[in-house]
């Protein structure tokens, strides 16, 4: 799947996901990444609200995490996500053929079971270079353990104002000589395109700070453990 020169990616038919721009995310951020963290997280990542409704994080999956939050997300606007498909019909259905629990749009005909899902997610992620979530804890008291301590930290955040991510980097990188756009062109980037954008460049500073360090004699590159740093195109 090359996201370099797409705008959008086709899952299944009747359903594609957009690559938005900095500048539409940036008039909406918030509530832009709160859909793509909807749609891209895993149960650990929400331990705190499924906890709140009595559920056990570690006995439910990422699909019937989805089938609780999707059909909530398609009453709001998600066309800067899915374009102008109208999703708010969607509900859970038996499919007649296999029973199987899916996800169901009858004004679009669209059908989302989870290998479909696990490719609209697999491909939100892959357009702003997020990594899957994993982590599950060994045994009940670490379960315990990490659901207060997360419980802990949101409360912390609790009532603090929002401060946009993409703003930052934004700023950043258009005051980095090797960014070659200003922040008027850098708005019409798509989001993919940019964050490929910021990890080349991190990439590249890195690769010459090693470097001087290498032509310097203060950095043996026997010893490093990471041999990425010694080639200036990121791997990732």
């Amino acid at each position: 799947m090359n996201l370099l020169h797409a705008s959008s990616v086709q899952i299944i038919p009747n359903l594609a996901v957009r690559i938005p721009t900095v500048g539409e995310i940036l008039g909406q951020e918030e509530t832009y990444f709160q859909i793509v963290s909807a749609f891209t997280s895993t149960p650990f990542q929400y331990m705190v609200p499924l906890d709140d409704m009595g559920i056990d994080y570690t006995k439910i999956t990422e699909y019937e995490l989805f089938q609780m939050l999707f059909p909530v997300y398609a009453q709001s606007d998600l066309s800067i996500l899915f374009g102008d498909v109208d999703l708010s019909d969607f509900s859970i259905y038996i499919r007649e053929t296999d029973k199987e629990t899916i996800l169901f749009s009858p004004k679009n005909n669209i059908a989302i079971d989870e290998p479909v899902y696990h490719k609209l997610a697999d491909t939100i992620r892959s357009i702003h270079l997020i990594e899957k979530v994993k982590s599950k804890p060994g045994n009940e008291s670490a379960r315990t353990y990490l659901l207060e301590k997360e419980r802990a930290r949101q409360k912390r955040a609790a009532g603090k104002p929002h401060h946009s991510h993409l703003e930052k980097l934004v700023v950043a990188l258009v005051n980095t000589s090797e960014f070659p756009y200003d922040y008027r062109s850098c708005m019409e980037l798509p989001i993919y395109q940019f964050y490929q954008s910021f990890q080349q460049i991190q990439h590249k500073i890195q690769f010459d700070h090693t470097m001087t360090g290498v032509y310097a004699g203060t950095v043996d590159t026997s010893r490093m453990h990471n041999k990425d740093a010694l080639f200036w195109i990121s791997n990732k």
